[in-house]
């Protein structure tokens, strides 16, 4: 058994240069925010899940962006709702959620 069921990892890169990144997106009080719910929902820990950081993961143009393992799946989100509905969709309930999903 995995020591994590899943990571989530947020992209909170600032590009100096000021081409877009998701630290323009507000990237990094929401995967606080994300990872408080995870935290307040009962899945942290030891055979839940686990929300880190990540440096640029690459997709800035799709951004802000966040992919979760083991299952590959990259998300796109714009608000808090969005994130709250990958948490009880995808992360609670095994669901990928096709609305916020970007292709592989």
């Amino acid at each position: 058994m995995p020591y994590y069921r899943q990571h989530v990892f947020f992209c909170i890169n600032q590009r100096e240069d000021g081409r877009q990144c998701c630290a323009q997106a507000n990237a990094a009080a929401m995967r606080d925010h994300l990872k408080r719910r995870v935290q307040e929902s009962g899945l942290a820990g030891v055979g839940g899940v686990r929300v880190n950081t990540a440096g640029c993961l690459g997709r800035c143009a799709e951004g802000p962006v966040i992919v979760i393992y083991p299952e590959a799946v990259w998300y796109t989100y714009t608000q808090v709702q969005d994130l709250e509905e990958i948490l009880k969709e995808h992360l609670a309930g095994g669901r990928i959620v096709e609305r916020l999903r970007l292709a592989d």
